[in-house]
């Protein structure tokens, strides 16, 4: 305990101290939001490996699939670093950089308002990613929280506050800057962190080959098979959690676009592109970027594929099995060091998302609904004559309420962990299914084609969000909310192109400045 205890004050007292450093580049918008749009490679490249995987997939993700699909789920992975990662630099990067640059955006609704000239636009956008993220952030304290009870006998809701007030302190201190080192720092134990337990789990279960040949030996159990009611198990063969596919292809293929191709269309990962410094940290944070998600995610749902060895989770309710128990179960006969390298993985991942979720939705609100540049204009000179002293007076509120709204989003949130309607899992997919589906195919498709109608853009927002919030009044009767979150992502890239044919187009002359951003 006392090893824990010394090695989980370090770390928080290393977060604040980063913090404390950064308060300097946070004192105007600019530099609270996008670190000054002067963040290199390294940092840029971590800063969103860490934002991407938090407890949501250590404790969440990694437990639920890995016991659906056995050692099957590492194509989640798999998946999560080739197109989550790789690709999504590469389609993504360098445009979202250029463009935002060039017509001065600083967070995604504001993209929207201004490249498709519509401030109802960017008011709706803005609405959406706050309400949306919070149930994300409240499935990343529900799975730091699980984690360190397990590991300091800490009770649930002390250990989400604990998380909540920590959290809340680095942010408001140093801005995007200060998340952006520390995420560097808690890449570093990320790495070294998930690479020693995945050896010493499976060196408990007589290293790697026994430890499959058990997993091959593994079959649905009783409970599996009374509520399977997606048929995931309906074709079950002997084998199958230790095949290269899974008990079902097509499901786990889901999983991996949500999970994946749900990046795209995240204000808090795509925002990371708009504060990189130039090209050559562009090319080498897709190559750092991507490496780190192959250990990180790959080893998360690697490790979760061998749930099944360690017991069957509690029954919650008679209904469900308690999916989140699953991975602090396989870690609770670990050493008591390893269980404190444990805790501060978790922790590095969480923080790290969490700190960028309440950065994104602190900036979303205060620059695109609470206090757009128009009204801060007219307020502080109608005359439209703004000097100095007058432009730093607007930066200098903008910053005090995006501070304000960072203890405002985090206890809400926390409020919603304190009591969680879902599981961990099901928590990300309404967030994720909701925020991609509305924004993913109108942010992709108008990086590259001029030919995107504001109309269109109206569409996708009410496809999403609309889908994602049938599906969970209706008790998701229509599909899971996993599977929910995939279609309405993928269907954003029906309803963007057709109704843009139908609907009329934005001024030529305009969308042509927007586009002469990629000539430099």
């Amino acid at each position: 305990m006392a090893i824990k205890i010394i090695l989980t004050v370090l770390f928080f007292g290393i977060m604040i101290g980063v913090g404390l450093y950064s308060r300097k580049s946070a004192k105007s918008v600019d530099g609270f939001v996008l670190g000054g749009r002067s963040v290199g490679g390294w940092l840029t490249a971590f800063a969103y490996g860490t934002s991407y995987f938090s407890a949501v997939v250590f404790v969440g993700y990694a437990g639920q699939f890995g016991w659906k699909y056995g050692l099957a789920s590492t194509w989640i992975g798999v998946g999560n670093a080739v197109i989550g990662s790789l690709l999504a630099w590469l389609i993504l990067a360098r445009r979202t950089r250029l463009m935002t640059q060039h017509i001065q955006s600083r967070t995604m609704p504001d993209f929207f308002g201004t490249r498709y000239s519509s401030q109802g636009l960017r008011v709706a956008a803005s609405i959406i990613a706050f309400v949306f993220l919070i149930p994300y952030t409240a499935g990343v304290y529900m799975g730091i929280s699980k984690l360190f009870e397990m590991g300091f006998g800490i009770p649930y809701e002390y250990c989400a506050m604990i998380m909540a007030v920590l959290t809340a302190v680095y942010v408001i201190l140093g801005g995007y800057k200060a998340t952006a080192i520390n995420d560097f720092i808690q890449g570093i134990i990320m790495l070294f962190g998930i690479t020693t337990v995945i050896a010493v789990v499976l060196n408990g279960q007589g290293g790697f080959t026994e430890a499959v040949h058990k997993m091959a030996l593994q079959v649905p159990t009783e409970f599996d098979l009374a509520s399977d009611k997606a048929g995931l198990f309906a074709n079950f063969q002997a084998g199958d959690f230790a095949s290269c596919w899974g008990p079902n292809a097509l499901s786990l293929l889901g999983v991996v676009v949500l999970t994946s191709l749900g990046t795209w269309g995240l204000p808090q990962m795509v925002g990371k592109f708009y504060s990189i410094s130039d090209e050559g940290a562009i090319r080498r944070g897709t190559i750092i970027s991507t490496i780190f998600a192959f250990i990180v995610a790959g080893g998360c749902y690697f490790l979760g594929g061998f749930g099944r060895l360690f017991g069957e989770p509690a029954i919650i309710g008679g209904k469900k099995y308690a999916y989140d128990s699953i991975v602090p179960s396989m870690l609770e006969s670990l050493p008591d060091a390893l269980i404190a390298l444990v805790v501060l993985l978790v922790l590095s991942a969480s923080m790290s998302t969490l700190a960028s979720l309440v950065l994104t939705s602190s900036s979303t609100m205060t620059l695109d609904l609470i206090y757009r540049d128009k009204h801060a204009t007219e307020e502080e000179a109608p005359e439209g004559n703004i000097d100095d002293t007058v432009a730093e007076k607007i930066e200098r509120r903008k910053v005090i309420i995006m501070r304000v709204l960072i203890v405002f989003f985090i206890v809400i949130s926390l409020m919603i962990a304190l009591n969680p309607p879902q599981f961990i899992a099901q928590l990300m997919g309404i967030s994720w299914g909701a925020l991609a589906g509305a924004f993913l195919a109108p942010f992709l498709l108008g990086l590259y084609w001029k030919g995107v109608t504001k109309a269109s853009v109206w569409a996708c927002f009410i496809w999403g969000v609309g889908l994602t919030l049938v599906n969970m009044l209706m008790g998701n009767a229509l599909m899971n909310p996993i599977d929910c979150g995939a279609v309405a992502m993928v269907g954003g890239f029906v309803v963007v192109p057709l109704v843009s044919l139908v609907t009329p187009k934005l001024n030529e002359k305009k969308i042509t400045h927007i586009f002469k951003c990629y000539e430099k």
